[in-house]
C-alpha cells in the first residue's frame, strides 16, 4: 500500500494553476487573491473623534476635575459625514459625534460622560477630567498607510478581510478563477432522497456531502449526477464533464474489487472505454488509510483531473479531505492547503485499523471549557457507511498507522472539518 503523502504528492504533481481574473469586492468572497491587495487610502481616512464628546484644545482643559470643573464656551458642531473645519479659539469647544473629523485646531476629546452639561448646556459645557495628550482621537493611517499591503497572494477572502480591503477604499481584487467540477456518483442502487425504495435501492448522499464540500474549497460544481453500474453510461457523463470544461471530476465507487465497478471498467488502463472521450488511463490503489483505502487518479486529456472515491459516504468525505480538496487549493494558487489541527484527549477508547491511518469523523465535547474532547461521531464505531453520525461530526481524529488503539485520555490530532 501507499502512503496518503505519496498519493497527495501524484496529485499536487499534475495541478496546473488557473488564470486569474478581477471582479468586485462583494464577488470575491470565499476566492483566492492571485495577487497582494494593497490600501489605496489610509485607515482611517482621516483623524477622528473614537467618541461622543468635545473636540478642545487640551490646554484649555489642564487642570479639570470634579471639583474643578473647566468651562468652555461651545461654538459649533460636527457631525459623523460632515465636511465642516470649524475653527477653536482658547476657551473654546465644539461638539463633535463619534466619527466625525476632528478640527484642525482641537488635540483631543472630551467624552460626553466627562462633562457636567453633556450636550444639553446651552452654549457652555463644564470638563470635570483633565484629558490625556490625543485622548480619544484616531489618527489617519495609524491602522494602514496607503501603500501598505492589506491581504497577501494566496490567501482567501474570507468576510473580515473583505471588510478590511472596503475600509481601504479597494472596489476591485484580481482572484484565481473557480475551479468547475463534475460529480458523478455511480450505483445501479442509488436513488434521489425522497423517493420509493425497493429492496436493494438506497438514497444517493454522495453528491451532496461533496456540492458543499467543492464550494467550500472556493470552486464550482457545473454538473452533479448518478450513473448506473454501466462504464457506457459513465462515458456518456465523461462526455458531458470534457464539454463543459471542467477542472476536475470527482467519482464516487467503481473503484474496488468488485464484479461491478464502472469507474474502472471505463478508465482503467489502455482498454479503457473513455479513452479518447477524457483521456486517461487512470491508476489505481490502495493508500494506507481507514477509510478511503481503495483510490484512483488519473488526468485527462484536457489537464482535468480524474478522481474516483470509494463509493461509501464517509469515505468519500475523508478522501475528499485529503486529495480533491488540497488539489482544488492548489488550482487557485492558496498558500495553504491543509486543514487547521489541534490536539484534544479522547474521551473514550477506540479501536483503530493495523497498518492504516485512521481518520475517525469525531464530534467534540466542550462541556468543560477547561478540558474539550473527541469521541467517535457515531456508536456504531468507525465504518465508512455510516453516514448518519457524519451529522454529529466537527472534525476527524487522525490517528497513525502504527497506533493500535486510543485510549481515554490520550491526546489526539484533530483536523478541524471547517
Amino acid at each position: 500500500m501507499r502512503t496518503v503523502e505519496d498519493h497527495l504528492a501524484e496529485v499536487l504533481a499534475a495541478v496546473r494553476p488557473l488564470p486569474s481574473e478581477t471582479v468586485p469586492i462583494a464577488g470575491a468572497l470565499g476566492r483566492t487573491l492571485a495577487a497582494p491587495v494593497r490600501a489605496t487610502v489610509p485607515i482611517p481616512v482621516f483623524d477622528n473623534s473614537a467618541m461622543d464628546g468635545f473636540a478642545i484644545r487640551r490646554a484649555d482643559a489642564i487642570g479639570a476635575a470634579a471639583d474643578a470643573p473647566i468651562a468652555l464656551r461651545v461654538v459649533g458642531e460636527v457631525a459623523a459625514g460632515s465636511g465642516e473645519d470649524p475653527s477653536i479659539g482658547p476657551g473654546e469647544a465644539v461638539r463633535i459625534m463619534t466619527g466625525a473629523p476632528m478640527p484642525a485646531d482641537a488635540d483631543a476629546v472630551v467624552p460626553v460622560e466627562d462633562t457636567l452639561e453633556g450636550f444639553a448646556g446651552a452654549g457652555t459645557v463644564r470638563i470635570v477630567r483633565e484629558p490625556r495628550p490625543g485622548a480619544h482621537v484616531r489618527r489617519a493611517g495609524e491602522d494602514a498607510v496607503t501603500g501598505a499591503e492589506l491581504v497577501a497572494a494566496g490567501r482567501e477572502v474570507a468576510p473580515l478581510q473583505a471588510s478590511a480591503l472596503a475600509a481601504a477604499s479597494v472596489a476591485t481584487v484580481a482572484v484565481a478563477r473557480r475551479p468547475r467540477v463534475a460529480i458523478l456518483s455511480t450505483g445501479s442502487e442509488l436513488r434521489p432522497p425522497g423517493s420509493p425504495l425497493s429492496r436493494g435501492q438506497i438514497p444517493e448522499s454522495n453528491s451532496l456531502v461533496l456540492l458543499g464540500l467543492v464550494a467550500g474549497a472556493g470552486a464550482e460544481t457545473v454538473l452533479r449526477d448518478s450513473v448506473a453500474d454501466d462504464p457506457a453510461e459513465l462515458v456518456v457523463m465523461l462526455r458531458r464533464a470534457y464539454e463543459l470544461g471542467v477542472d476536475a471530476v470527482i467519482m464516487t465507487g467503481g473503484v474496488s474489487e468488485g464484479a461491478y465497478e464502472p469507474v474502472k471498467q471505463a478508465l482503467a488502463g489502455a482498454g479503457g472505454r473513455a479513452q479518447g472521450v477524457l483521456g486517461g488511463p487512470m491508476t489505481f490503489a490502495k493508500v494506507a488509510m481507514q477509510p478511503g483505502k481503495p483510490q484512483g487518479f488519473g488526468v485527462a486529456a484536457s489537464g482535468a483531473l480524474l478522481f474516483g472515491f470509494p463509493g461509501n459516504p464517509v469515505s468519500v468525505a475523508v478522501s475528499f479531505e485529503c486529495f480533491a480538496r488540497p488539489a482544488l487549493l492548489a488550482m487557485q494558487g492558496r498558500a495553504t492547503l491543509d486543514r487547521p489541527r489541534i490536539v484534544l484527549p479522547a474521551a473514550v477508547d477506540w479501536r483503530t485499523p493495523a497498518g492504516r491511518r485512521q481518520y475517525l469523523p469525531v464530534a467534540i465535547d466542550r462541556d468543560d471549557p477547561a478540558r474539550w474532547t473527541v469521541r467517535p461521531a457515531t456508536a456504531g464505531g468507525s465504518g465508512s457507511h455510516l453516514a448518519g453520525g457524519l451529522a454529529l461530526a466537527e472534525a476527524y481524529a487522525v490517528v497513525p498507522a502504527e497506533v493500535e488503539a486510543v485510549r481515554a485520555g490520550e491526546p489526539v490530532d484533530v483536523m478541524l472539518a471547517s
